[in-house]
């Protein structure tokens, strides 16, 4: 009879332990609740509530992560002991030295501004063709490498960091907004071209890189054609061959008298509307730069390379830039003072949109990359802030001016076809080199 005791005993031994850990497991998830946590698992927050940065911070804590994060540091810290990416380190250092994005940026927009504008000073308002050419295909290559290169990668993978390995998040709906936002740029441009072009009549702004180009210079002949057609009472149609009157420097040939009239009367007629073009196009390059500007701040905000290198894509791509249109404001009729002070007015459109880019990164907490905002705390559910969407939008107007609207400039031809194809390999090589130079920064980046 005395088992039956002892098994009395152990069961209530039992009993009360198992008493006790429900109260333990009652008392702690108490303490749970009065915490604010509704999650039986206090110490792991939603995901869906994290930033990019806070993810990736707990993405670092893993051991594999850590493992390539080493691997990755030691690789970068080998290749980066070559003079070639010291020394472009220590260029961009000295050319932008602030710790804030937003002052680096107010500084490439000086560079960009500031010397085009005073080179001009030294530049005829006749340039050779040729060279200016060679210049604007130069500038082609820059743009596109920039894109390619530098703008895009940056959009859709964030900036890369040499010393760990980084988190990338793929957002599909992320993905397609930045891709509205390159096409928004895209189409902004195309409407820009397109009213400038239904304003003056179908001339358009081409960019001022092959305006001013024909006209007379010294010791030229002028031509003017003055073609008229009649018919005679009697229902028998006669056509007169339009009379050429040609006026010379320091001479006058046949048709003096009448045709000298008419000249003038035609140069006196197409004035206006030559005054129009150059401003209309001043108008255009005002609005032109301020999305310069609001490259500069989005480029800047998303990362240091990104900013040199677009600064260098938009100085080359400004110096062609700004002698055609210095040569068109001087056919237009302004002196070649005028026409400096109007390129400085014109600049002014990039420090408005710099200034404009800058509050819309700082206002809008744009980071570059979305990594301050939860993964759908953002635009449309997604990590994305209004201050990202400046970068894909600038690439948007960068693919416009670097192919639609430049492009075709280059794909003129005359009819020696000789020297149209002397002329067409040295473009070539220019866009090589402008492209070259884009992909050097960022391989010795």
């Amino acid at each position: 009879m005395a088992p039956f005791p002892l098994r009395r005993t152990h069961a209530a031994v039992l009993l009360v332990l198992a008493t006790v850990a429900l109260a333990h497991f009652a008392r702690a998830s108490s303490s749970g609740g009065s915490s604010g946590s509704s999650s039986s698992k206090p110490d792991f927050p939603t995901l869906e509530n994290l930033s990019l940065a806070e993810l990736d911070a707990h993405l670092q804590q893993c051991p594999i992560v850590a493992h390539l994060s080493a691997l990755k540091s030691s690789a970068h810290s080998a290749t980066t002991t070559s003079p070639t990416s010291s020394l472009t380190a220590r260029l961009f250092a000295l050319l932008f030295p602030a710790a804030h994005p937003g002052v680096n940026a107010l500084l490439a927009t000086l560079y960009i501004s500031g010397p085009p504008n005073l080179l001009l000073a030294l530049c005829p308002p006749d340039i050779d063709p040729a060279a200016l050419s060679a210049m604007v295909a130069f500038a082609v290559g820059g743009l596109l490498g920039d894109t390619l290169f530098h703008l895009l990668p940056e959009i859709f993978l964030g900036e890369d960091d040499p010393a760990r390995a980084r988190l990338v998040l793929v957002q599909p709906n992320r993905n397609l907004l930045l891709g509205v936002a390159v096409l928004v740029g895209f189409v902004a441009f195309v409407a820009m071209d397109k009213g400038l072009r239904i304003a003056t009549g179908g001339a358009g702004h081409e960019h001022g890189h092959e305006h001013g180009h024909g006209h007379a210079g010294s010791g030229s002949a002028v031509v003017t054609e003055v073609e008229g057609r009649s018919s005679a009472v009697g229902g028998e149609g006669e056509e007169k061959e339009g009379m050429r009157l040609r006026r010379k420097k320091g001479g006058k040939t046949e048709g003096e008298g009448q045709g000298e009239a008419v000249g003038e009367m035609e140069e006196k007629a197409a004035n206006p509307s030559v005054k129009l073009g150059g401003l209309l196009n001043m108008i255009a390059d005002f609005t032109h730069n301020i999305t310069d500007g609001l490259a500069m701040a989005a480029s800047f905000y998303a990362s240091p390379t990104i900013g040199a290198t677009t600064t260098i894509a938009i100085f080359f791509h400004e110096i062609p830039h700004e002698v055609g249109d210095f040569a068109l404001l001087v056919q237009s009729g302004f002196s070649k003072r005028q026409a400096m002070g109007a390129q400085f007015v014109t600049a002014i459109g990039a420090l408005i949109g710099t200034l404009i880019g800058i509050a819309v990164q700082e206002l809008g907490d744009g980071s570059g990359d979305g990594s301050a905002v939860g993964m759908r705390a953002g635009l449309w559910g997604t990590s994305l802030t209004w201050g990202d969407m400046l970068l894909p939008f600038t690439a948007g107007t960068f693919l416009y001016v670097g192919t639609v609207a430049v492009i075709p400039e280059l794909l003129e031809t005359g009819p020696n076809k000789a020297a149209e194809l002397r002329k067409t390999l040295v473009q070539f090589a220019a866009i090589l080199l402008g492209a070259g130079i884009m992909l050097f920064i960022s391989w010795h980046d």
